[in-house]
Order: C-alpha cells, then sequence, then structure tokens
C-alpha cells in the first residue's frame, strides 16, 4: 500500500472514530448535559444553546444535582462553576461572605457601573450601603417616594393608558413600565423627572440604554477579554453598543448630578473619606453611584411588573383576587383613590402575585462571584483560586427540589401564611433581591412602588396581553420580556 493509500485510509477512519468516542462520552450523562469536545470543550452547546440560555442553564442544573462545571476551550479560557443549590448560595452570599468579593474581573465585565455600590468592595462599598440606607430611612422619604410615585402615575402613566384604550395596535407595556420606573428612580437620585412616560412615548436615548447594554454584558461572561479588545479597537459589536451606552448615560447624568439631595450625601462621604480607594473625580464619583441607583430602580421594578402582568393574564382569577382583596382592605369598592405605603402592607395576595413574578423571572438573572481563596462549596465543589462562580438565581426558582413539583406553576398562596399574613422565604432559597449582606437595601421602597403601580392599572383596566407574540425572557443580565409585552386595553367596567 503506497503512503498516499494509507493516509487516505486514516482520514476514512477519523469521522468513524470520532463518533465512537461522541458515543462512548455521551454514555452515562443525562440528556441536556453538554459534550466535552476535543479542543473546543463545552463551547458548542454554549453556543448552541445561547439564545435561550437561561432555559438551558436550569436544564442541566436540574438534571446534575444543582451545580455543574462548565468547560470550554483554552482559546475562550471558558471554566466556570454553575450553581443554583441553595445551600452553596447562603455559603457564598452569608457564610463566606468575605472570600467572594466582587473583584478585578467584574469590574472588567462592569466597568460601566464604574465606583458604584455595585461594583464596590470592602470598605468602599460598606460606605456606599451605610450612605444609602440612612437616606431611605430618612423621616421624609416615604412621604417624598409617594407623592413622586402618585404624581407620575396620574402625569404619566394614566394619560398613556388612556390613549391607547380601545386600539388594535397594541401597547408594550414592558417600555411603559420601563419609562415609568426610569422617571420614578430619576426623580428619587436626582431630583429630576425627564418625563419619558407621556403620550407619544418619544424615543429618550438614555432610558433605553439601559436596555441596550443587558446582553453585551451577558456575553462578556462567555467570551474572552481579547474579544472585547478587538471589538473596541474596531468600534463593533458589543463594545460598540457599550460605548454609545456610557455616552448616553454620561451625556444625561453629569448636568443633574448637582440636583440631586440623595447626592449629597455622597458628596459628603467622598470629601470625609479620602482614605478610600476610589479612583476617579468628585463629578464621577456621584455619575456612578447616580447610575447604580438607576439600574436598581429601574430594572428591578419594570421586570417584575412586566412578568406579573404576562402570568396575571394567564390565570384570570388571580386578578379577581387582587380585584376583591383591594376592594376589601383598602375600601376601593366604588372610586380609585391613592393609597399610602402603609396601607399597601394590606395588600398581601397581590404582594405574594409579585414574589410569584420575582421567583419565576428574577430581574437580575445571575451573580458573579470569584474566590479569593479555594474553597469547597457544601455541595462538595471545590473552587480554586480566583475560580468563577455563576449563581443562576433564575434557575433557583425553577427548582423542584427547592420549591416542590408545583414550581413552575403561577400561585401567590404559597407567599401567604395560614393565619392570612405574608409568608417570608430565607433569601438563599428567593435571592430575587440577593442574599446576605449585599442584599439591596431598596427592597421594600421597590414592593411599595411596584404594589401602587399593579394596583392602579388593574382596578381601572382590563389587559389583555396580544396573542400571536412570543413572550419569552431575553438572553440578558436582566430578564427583560425578549420581545416586550404588547397587551389590549380597554376600561375596566
Amino acid at each position: 500500500m503506497s503512503i498516499f493509500e494509507s493516509q487516505y485510509m486514516f482520514l476514512l477512519m477519523i469521522p468513524p472514530l470520532f463518533l465512537a468516542w461522541y458515543l462512548a462520552h455521551r454514555r452515562g450523562k443525562k440528556p441536556p448535559e453538554p459534550t466535552l469536545w476535543p479542543v473546543l470543550g463545552m463551547l458548542p452547546a454554549i453556543l448552541l444553546n445561547l439564545c435561550r440560555i437561561h432555559d438551558y442553564v436550569t436544564e442541566v442544573l436540574t438534571a446534575c444535582g444543582g451545580t455543574y462545571r462548565i468547560v470550554g476551550s483554552r482559546l475562550f479560557n471558558i471554566d466556570m462553576l454553575l450553581t443554583s443549590d441553595p445551600a452553596n448560595i447562603h455559603h457564598v452570599l452569608s457564610r463566606n461572605f468575605s472570600n467572594y468579593p466582587k473583584g478585578p474581573e467584574f469590574r472588567k465585565i462592569f466597568d460601566i457601573i464604574g465606583d458604584g455600590i455595585f461594583a464596590a468592595d470592602f470598605e468602599l462599598w460598606e460606605i456606599h450601603r451605610k450612605t444609602t440606607i440612612a437616606q431611605l430611612k430618612h423621616a421624609d422619604f416615604n412621604e417624598f417616594l409617594e407623592r413622586a410615585v402618585w404624581q407620575k402615575v396620574e402625569d404619566g402613566l394614566f394619560p398613556v393608558l388612556d390613549h391607547f384604550c380601545g386600539r388594535e395596535e397594541g401597547l408594550d407595556l414592558q417600555d411603559v413600565f420601563q419609562r415609568l420606573a426610569f422617571d420614578n428612580i430619576c426623580k428619587v437620585v436626582l431630583d429630576s423627572d425627564p418625563c419619558s412616560l407621556r403620550v407619544g412615548l418619544p424615543l429618550f436615548p438614555c432610558e433605553k440604554a439601559f436596555s441596550a447594554v443587558a446582553e453585551p454584558l451577558l456575553r462578556r461572561h462567555i467570551l474572552p477579554e481579547w474579544v472585547w479588545t478587538v471589538q473596541r479597537w474596531l468600534n463593533v459589536g458589543d463594545e460598540r453598543t457599550l460605548a454609545e451606552a456610557a455616552a448616553a448615560f454620561d451625556g444625561f447624568i453629569y448636568p443633574r448630578v448637582a440636583g440631586g439631595n440623595v447626592l449629597k450625601a455622597f458628596e459628603k462621604m467622598y470629601s470625609e473619606r479620602k482614605s478610600v480607594a476610589v479612583n476617579a473625580s468628585l463629578g464621577e464619583f456621584l455619575k456612578d453611584t447616580s447610575l447604580s441607583l438607576m439600574f436598581a430602580g429601574r430594572d428591578t421594578t419594570s421586570a417584575c411588573l412586566t412578568w406579573l402582568f404576562w402570568l396575571v393574564a394567564q390565570n384570570p382569577a388571580s386578578v379577581r383576587k387582587i380585584l376583591e382583596e383591594m376592594e376589601a382592605e383598602l375600601g376601593l369598592e366604588k372610586k380609585w383613590r391613592p393609597f399610602t405605603s402603609e396601607e399597601s402592607h394590606k395588600l398581601v395576595y397581590l404582594h405574594g402575585a409579585l414574589c410569584e413574578s420575582l421567583r419565576l423571572f428574577p430581574p437580575l438573572a445571575l451573580q458573579h462571584k470569584a474566590a479569593v481563596q479555594p474553597d469547597i462549596l457544601p455541595s462538595g465543589h471545590r473552587l480554586a483560586r480566583n475560580g468563577k462562580l455563576i449563581i443562576s438565581f433564575y434557575s433557583v426558582g425553577r427548582m423542584e427540589s427547592v420549591w416542590g413539583k408545583d414550581c413552575l406553576e403561577f400561585k401567590p398562596e404559597r407567599w401567604i401564611c395560614p393565619n392570612g399574613k405574608i409568608k417570608h422565604e430565607v433569601s438563599y432559597k428567593f435571592p430575587a433581591f440577593n442574599a446576605g449582606p449585599r442584599t439591596c437595601v431598596g427592597k421594600d421602597m421597590a414592593f411599595v412602588q411596584m404594589k401602587m403601580v399593579a394596583a392602579a392599572i388593574l382596578y381601572g383596566y382590563e389587559v389583555r396581553v396580544m396573542e400571536g407574540q412570543r413572550v419569552s425572557p431575553r438572553d440578558s443580565i436582566i430578564l427583560h420580556a425578549r420581545e416586550g409585552l404588547k397587551v389590549l386595553l380597554c376600561k375596566r367596567n
């Protein structure tokens, strides 16, 4: 046999040998578990499921006990431990909190938010947190919040909803909620209402920039830094999107930071704490602080409300129960009236419905952590120094082992105790507002706003989701609906 014939026979043998290797490697694996390919690692499975990454991760974690290591090629530097195990979450976010700061890699991925509370660590984070809590607990804050929310409902929300009542083209309710939340948080942080929620729904670059960055930031978790560098150098793709968003943020926030009452406390903190490592001027620090607070205020409430209305549309009985509760607890039998934050605590069933929305569709879909020192998680998995850990908040709410066989059902009743009071779940089982020391300080404020807005809409309008649209979560850090939520409206009789 000639050398040419030998080489030809060898090439013919490669496909069956590769197939045999693949079948042997797959033996004993669970159906959704990704294949570890030569050279490419598990990258093919990630790319094939990138358009449904949150559901795919949930399937893998469900089949593999709640924790699984994803390994990619050296070229793409993919090596991360995924988990939705409440014991691991409790360990990382609470018990061994000091070993899991945000770290330098997190700051690289989320460089757009600078020195705000989300990216800060150690002393700077503690000061951010204490300053924010002090503002939220100020004697006049609740009254200010109530006034701001109801004014936006009357001057912005109701006119827009009335404008679309009876129209066949429908209204994107997600867009409405994002604009409303953006206007509210700007009023709270910057003491300035941009009025992005008004009839005509005009394009507002800064408001839309928050949604634009969500997918690029998720892909930064997967793509190596050299890909970002090339995109940034060529000014294309995700890096161009992030640069344009950063310019929109800067152009909107910088002229307004001087007027924010909340920011005056941070300005004082900046001048008094010169020992804190802040690599920014005062103006840049206040911009970063504002941006972090605006991210939290816009996306948490708007995402939760969007999914709430999607869920109650599939469960009409829940709408009747919410309306009955409003009539019984607030006396809204004949005429609508605004209610106080204190009165909002009476809306137990509505609170449960919001918690179900947050459980099934947590606004922050995942949390990125890295260990300062090697660690062994309660699940038995080892994490090397600087090892990447991805906590899937989305998966936690969909685990039968955590929430029972009805985990995929929308059941507000699961949040109500037999005595009729709200049932509280531990944060590592329900991490929609994070867990441990980094639990969201604006949690109570968010619930008050969401109850006010949801109650106002459900009381005054019948909301019907338009048929034929695909409603599914975006593959992004923030769990928006991929194509919005188009609804038809009419006045409630």
